[in-house]
């Protein structure tokens, strides 16, 4: 299992491309069961997670060519409407498919899905909104079999509490609906608007996506298009934090600061200066260490929960006390008692952790737990006195692109290591 090698202390200078958000990736793609035509994305990163879902869409009958980061998908025919339990046990966006082979197909049989051990994170949500719609949906042996032999019908679908997944499943299921299907309580995160753009580019009718209450009328079908994956605001967010621990000027290209929702200020308050230009972004660290902050992570636009652990490990070396309640996942702390080994003194209590900033961390064998896990422990390892080692580099494999690549060009002492 590889480990990643860090010799901590060094400012951090130069230009770091940004790559396409994961998150919403996995969702366009998925999208491209809808039709029988080529969708033809850009900006896509490569990444383990995006390779675990193209063979499962490759499984279900969908030709696939990745020029660079170009990805042509084309569902000419779906040959099968099972995703089996090995796929999709090693990641939650696997589950997306669901929706899709339901709305194209009439049925399908969808393991229950995996991901990241940060909480349970159930699946009820998307299952209520389909049977909303129609689907017929029993549970068996650790498999979803639903159908809707006549089709899905539109449907009034009201969360009892934002979620992003339920929001894009709703949608990749609606758009080919008799009807129209209004989603209310729905998620605002940009992940949603670029679903809905890349949807409406292939002939469905989705309103009002970044909204609290999305209106898609259903279609008989959909057609091939192009779209370009919009930028990864958590590797955005991931690199400025990095320059305000360790110091020195980023220039973060193909990205945008409006990216960052509430994290933007609270960094300004921190103490970085971050200007934004045209596609990208400068951030500078012009302090010895940042001021303290307290967040509370919220849906979008407030702060991401997503770059709560980032943002922990900013903070281990701030001047001053910061407070982080995580309210969006339960079991999203494992990465505090991992910066404690480096140093940081950190103190957990329920949802609330309560970080004093100290002048250096020291480098330490470290263990990632999940994936923004694993970048918190890359910052700290970034910015502390002697060698990191961070274990199970896998996690990082799934959501961030070229990590030591980037890192090195910008004269960070980090390599992977090859057990």
């Amino acid at each position: 299992m590889d480990k990643l090698a860090i010799i901590g202390g060094r400012p951090l200078y130069g230009e770091i491309p940004i790559s396409g958000a994961k998150n919403s990736a996995l969702k366009v793609m998925a999208a491209s069961l809808l039709c029988e035509e080529a969708l033809t994305l850009t900006n896509v990163p490569r990444l383990a997670d995006v390779d675990m879902l193209l063979r499962l869409l490759e499984q279900h009958g969908v030709e696939a060519m990745f020029e660079g980061s170009t990805l042509s998908l084309t569902a000419g025919t779906i040959t099968s409407t099972e995703a089996p339990y090995d796929l999709v046990r090693k990641m939650r966006a696997s589950f997306n498919v669901l929706g899709p082979l339901l709305a194209r197909e009439g049925k399908a049989k969808v393991s229950l899905p995996g991901g990241c051990a940060i909480g349970a994170r159930p699946v009820d949500l998307h299952l209520k909104a389909l049977e909303a719609m129609g689907a017929k949906i029993e549970l068996d042996e650790g498999y979803v079999f639903a159908e809707a032999p006549g089709g899905l019908k539109g449907a009034v679908v009201s969360l009892p509490f934002v979620s992003v997944g339920a929001t894009e499943h709703t949608m990749l299921a609606a758009v080919l609906a008799k009807g129209a299907t209004t989603i209310e309580n729905a998620a605002r995160e940009p992940e949603i608007t670029d679903l809905a753009n890349c949807l409406n580019a292939m002939g469905a009718k989705v309103s009002n996506a970044g909204q609290a209450t999305i209106t898609i009328e259903g279609v008989d079908r959909l057609h091939g298009a192009s779209h370009a994956v919009l930028p990864d605001r958590i590797e955005t967010g991931a690199y400025v934090m990095a320059v305000g621990a360790t110091g020195g000027e980023l220039t973060l290209t193909g990205t945008d600061a409006s990216l960052l929702g509430a994290a933007l200020p609270v960094l300004e308050e921190a103490g970085l200066i971050i200007e934004n230009g045209e596609n990208m972004l400068r951030v500078k660290q012009p302090r010895e260490r940042c001021k303290a902050v307290n967040i509370v992570t919220q849906p979008f636009p407030g702060f991401p929960t997503d770059l709560q652990a980032q943002f922990m490990a900013l903070m281990t070396t701030a001047d001053g006390v910061s407070t982080i309640k995580e309210t969006i996942f339960e079991n999203r702390f494992m990465h505090a008692p991992e910066l404690s080994r480096m140093g940081a003194k950190i103190s957990v209590d329920g949802q609330t952790a309560t970080v004093r900033g100290v002048e250096r961390l020291k480098g330490a064998p470290v263990m990632a737990t999940d994936l923004r896990a694993s970048m918190s422990l890359v910052i700290a390892g970034l910015c502390a006195e002697g060698q990191t080692m961070v274990n199970r580099v896998y996690h990082l494999d799934r959501g961030f692109e070229r990590l030591e690549e980037k890192l090195q060009n910008c004269g960070a002492l980090i390599e992977r290591v090859k057990d």
